[in-house]
């Protein structure tokens, strides 16, 4: 299955798979062996990690696309602003001001 998130090279539908058969091995395995019980204990809170390390990535990965769209938006004004300058326009820092000035894009007003 492809990546669900862009710009990371870790799978986190697979990573959650894998995750899941951990945790009923580890279960199987805590039933079998009730003496090592703070064993599987252990274990098991290192699988339940998992989920918001997730989460995480897919919090930063989201962060990056909007500073990677905002990056290249500024980078744009300024390309513009050069050339309206070349081309001798009455205001080529318009096409900065216009960038720096503009909402926000809308993919950063998401929570």
């Amino acid at each position: 299955m492809p990546n669900t998130v862009p710009h990371i090279n870790i799978n986190l539908l697979e990573v959650s798979a894998r995750n899941e058969n951990a945790r009923h091995i580890v279960a199987g395995c805590a039933t079998a062996l009730p003496m090592l019980t703070d064993m599987w204990r252990n274990v098991q809170e290192a699988l339940d990690d998992t989920p918001a390390l997730a989460a995480e990535i897919t919090r930063l990965s989201a962060e990056l696309r909007r500073t990677r769209l905002d990056c290249a938006n500024l980078r744009a004004a300024m390309r513009a602003t050069l050339a309206a300058h070349a081309d001798g326009e009455p205001d080529p820092m318009w096409y900065l001001r216009d960038a720096l000035n503009a909402p926000e894009t809308a993919t950063r007003r998401q929570p």
